[in-house]
C-alpha cells in the first residue's frame, strides 16, 4: 500500500483546490489540520469549499484522502477528519472525547475503502486505548490518526497501540508523520511528510478472555 503523508504545513481550507503537487499512484493521502474553522453552514451555502477541495483531490488521485479540520456547527466546535475517496465524501469523523473547549462526537467509524478497512482516530482520541481497541476489534486493516499539535507522547502511544492491538497506525500531525507496524516498530518517521510504501499483515486472532468462573485464556490464529 502506497501512502502519502503531508505534515509540513497548516494550509488554508482552499488549499486542496490548487493542490497539484501530490503524487498520483497512492492508495491513501493523509493531511494534517487545515488552518481556521470549517463552518457547515458556509459550506452548504457555497461560501467556502473545504469539502469540495478534499473530494476533488481524492478524485484527481483516484484514491482515499483524509484531512483534519476544526468544524463549527452553530457554535459547537469539534476536531474532525474529513474522509473522501475517488470524488465522494465518505464522511466526517469527530473526536469522540470532548475537552479543551471542543465538543465530543457521537461515534467512531471504520470506513470501507479500496485500500482496505480503515479506522479513523481524531486528535486526542489517540490517548484513549479503548477507542483504538474498538477500531481494531471492528476489523480495521489499519488506523489513521490525524492530530493538530504533536507531543512526544504521541510516538509512544502510536507504537504501543499498534503493538497491543495488532493493527498498523498511520499518524499525521503538524511537522511530524509516523507509521507503526503491528509489532510496534516505527517504520516511518519524518518531519516533512513523504510517500511511503508498507504492507499490513492483516493477521487476525480469535481471542477468548478469561472471566471469573469460566475457563482459561485461549488464543487461536
Amino acid at each position: 500500500m502506497r501512502v502519502y503523508l503531508e505534515c509540513k504545513e497548516k494550509p488554508k481550507e482552499t488549499y486542496f483546490l490548487s493542490k497539484e503537487g501530490t503524487q498520483k499512484g497512492v492508495d491513501v493521502a493523509v493531511f494534517g489540520f487545515v488552518d481556521g474553522e470549517i463552518c457547515y453552514e458556509k459550506e452548504l451555502h457555497g461560501e467556502t469549499s473545504f469539502f469540495e477541495g478534499i473530494t476533488g483531490l481524492s478524485k484527481r488521485l483516484q484514491s482515499v484522502a483524509l484531512c483534519g479540520c476544526i468544524t463549527n456547527i452553530r457554535g459547537q466546535k469539534r476536531k474532525s477528519v474529513a474522509v473522501a475517496e475517488k470524488g465522494k465524501l465518505l464522511g466526517v469523523s469527530d473526536m469522540l472525547n470532548g475537552f479543551g473547549g471542543f465538543a465530543g462526537g457521537a461515534e467512531v467509524r471504520v470506513y470501507e475503502t479500496g485500500a482496505g478497512r480503515m479506522g479513523v482516530a481524531v486528535a486526542e482520541d489517540l490517548c484513549f486505548p479503548d477507542i483504538i481497541k474498538t477500531l481494531a476489534l471492528c476489523g480495521s486493516d489499519f488506523i489513521v490518526c490525524v492530530c493538530e499539535r504533536v507531543e512526544n507522547i504521541h510516538e509512544v502511544l502510536t507504537r504501543a497501540h499498534a503493538y497491543c492491538y495488532g493493527v498498523p497506525i498511520l499518524f499525521c500531525g503538524e511537522a511530524r508523520a509516523m507509521i507503526a507496524d503491528e509489532e510496534g516498530t516505527l517504520i516511518f518517521d519524518c518531519g516533512q511528510g513523504a510517500l511511503v510504501e508498507f504492507f499490513p499483515k492483516k493477521e487476525h486472532y480469535i481471542i477468548e478472555c478469561r472471566r471469573r468462573g469460566v475457563g482459561a485464556f485461549v488464543a487461536k490464529k
